[in-house]
């Protein structure tokens, strides 16, 4: 076996390869040409967030099995191509969670008790013992946005301090929440509850700038932020302007929209305590993820078990090209009953009716439709190999039933997501595949309506009176937004349209405003906004 390794790992990964007696090749900052070279006989590629694998670089490697990524974060990685060509994807999630927590509490700190400022005043020689004091922890509240790995380690430090911990995430369940001493709210609820809140969520086009000029005037005035996550999670213009109204009391950011900074503003202003994005930067957690990440590559190689896989099913070949398009209408399926709402998700339920009730593997359709449902939110490459495991660490249930019964289709997926919040029980979506491996959405809440499962779609359920077409069609039209097509579907008493549309970057803020145009018509009774994804194993 070869293992080519381009990006710098530690000596005891590298021993842990070393010790199969394989051949690693290990050497960093290789231009293009020399690591394509050394891939045309490799058995397996292990990188970090420096290497680029493209499909060039991928197609220069027709032996490689495996592709390790020591970190988290896939973009680095052509998954696509990966997964065309059959390469198995595998990272090392979580493995520096308790890093990044030490230094979100150690920011937290920073800014209750000006540390950095006094050290700063002492080596220039000035004693200003009056003008450093700060704040105690206990009896503050924290606020924690996003309860995963990190954001539940972060709270279990929090809570020795005596603080109140609050969280948002509408993918934990209350149980589990409550079980690690967490109170769950709204963002709004924490924002205006919280002293001290500490960001861990993915950066997505939901969550980018999730923290401007509109989300600074619901926070508790004195409030301050702490970032170890993503830098596009927050406006900075929108935070210096709030840091010098008196509405923020601090900052503590570990990561920027632009590294290094291009602005200095931000991180130079007095009540700002930054960092260079170091939070993971510790000996344990280079070590730990370097290690994790040969070690999966490892036991594939060797035993063939696959572990921390980003894209690949244990699913005999054969077997997964046929389940494939059902796989993504099932993740496409998940994606739209996600968005028809935000109340936080208890469980998926998927019943398979007629020929898939009577596939041995249709359960990995359940793993699909869960990864559509928590890969918005969460990091680190969710898939159908690791998406049961990612919505049980989240307290998700999935439930799956079976019927021979045919219905109008040969065969139909259903799905439903169930959540404890009144009113919010109708997130219901039905669909199948039609030949040439095509997604169809073929009922919504119940009403038959058939459309193409793709791109972006809005969907609008109204009152079955005369003109809401035509008005629908007129508020796109005036927003510059084009329909691709338009589906429509009755059921006496309700009707549900499924609109296809045209999107591109410069088109998100008009479809904004035409969905919230077309929430105001009379008989709409309400609408959403549902974007799919284009492609994934």
């Amino acid at each position: 076996m070869k293992v080519v390794v381009s990006d710098e790992l530690p000596a005891s990964a590298l021993d842990l390869l070393r010790a199969e007696g394989w051949q690693v090749d290990a050497k960093t900052g290789r231009p293009p040409a020399e690591l394509a070279a050394a891939l045309a006989d490799a058995d397996a590629l292990i990188v970090r967030s420096a290497t680029k694998v493209t499909k060039d670089l991928l197609a220069s490697a027709p032996n490689l099995r495996i592709i390790g990524r020591a970190g988290s974060g896939v973009d680095n990685i052509d998954m696509p191509a990966a997964t065309g060509r059959g390469i198995l994807v595998v990272n090392a999630p979580g493995a520096n969670s308790i890093s990044v927590a030490e230094h979100a509490v150690g920011l937290m700190l920073a800014l209750a008790r000006p540390v950095p400022a006094a050290d700063q005043a002492m080596k220039a020689g000035k004693w200003e013992k009056k003008k450093f004091a700060g704040f105690e922890l206990k009896g503050k509240t924290l606020g924690i946005a996003g309860l995963g790995r990190i954001g539940q380690e972060v709270a279990q430090r929090a809570r020795s301090f005596g603080m109140r911990i609050v969280a948002h995430d509408p993918f934990i369940s209350r149980d589990i929440a409550a079980g690690i001493g967490v109170e769950l709210m709204t963002l709004d609820e924490l924002c205006m509850a919280s002293d001290y809140i500490t960001l861990h969520l993915p950066s997505t086009p939901e969550t980018k700038n999730l923290f401007n000029d509109a989300r600074f005037e619901k926070v508790k005035k004195g409030i301050r932020i702490i970032n170890t996550a993503r830098g596009e999670l927050i406006d900075e213009a929108a935070l210096v302007r709030a840091i010098e109204a008196g509405i923020v009391g601090g900052a503590g950011l570990d990561v920027f929209q632009k590294e290094p900074p291009v602005d200095w503003t931000l991180p130079q202003l007095a009540k700002v305590v930054a960092t260079p994005h170091i939070a993971a930067s510790t000996e344990e957690a280079q070590e730990l993820v370097g290690t994790d990440t040969a070690g999966a590559v490892r036991d594939f190689l060797k035993s063939g078990i696959v572990r921390n896989a980003v894209n690949f099913p244990s699913v005999h070949p054969e077997e997964l090209q046929r389940l494939q398009p059902w796989m993504r209408l099932s993740e496409n399926l998940a994606a739209v009953v996600s968005q028809m709402g935000d109340a936080r998700v208890e469980s998926i339920s998927l019943r398979y009716y007629g020929g898939l009730s009577e596939s041995r593997t249709a359960e990995i359709l359940a793993a699909s439709a869960a990864a559509g449902v928590l890969r918005p939110v969460l990091e680190g490459g969710v898939s159908v190999i690791n998406a049961r495991a990612a919505a049980r660490e989240r307290g998700i249930e999935i439930i799956e039933t079976r019927s021979t019964r045919q219905r109008t289709y040969t065969s139909l997926v259903s799905l439903k997501l169930h959540s404890s919040d009144q009113g919010d029980n109708d997130r219901w979506a039905e669909g199948t595949v039609f030949e040439g491996h095509s997604p169809r959405l073929v009922s919504v809440r119940g009403v038959n309506v058939e459309a193409p499962l793709a791109g972006t779609l809005l969907i609008v359920c109204n009152d079955d009176q005369p003109g809401v077409i035509g008005e629908v069609g007129t508020i796109l039209g005036t927003h510059g937004v084009n329909i691709a097509n338009f589906a429509l579907g009755r059921n006496g008493q309700g009707a549900v349209g499924v609109v296809n549309v045209d999107e591109d970057a410069t088109k998100a803020g008009a479809l904004t405003a035409a969905l919230e145009a077309i929430r105001k018509i009379g008989a709409v009774t309400n609408a959403w906004l549902v974007r799919l994804p284009h492609s994934h194993a």
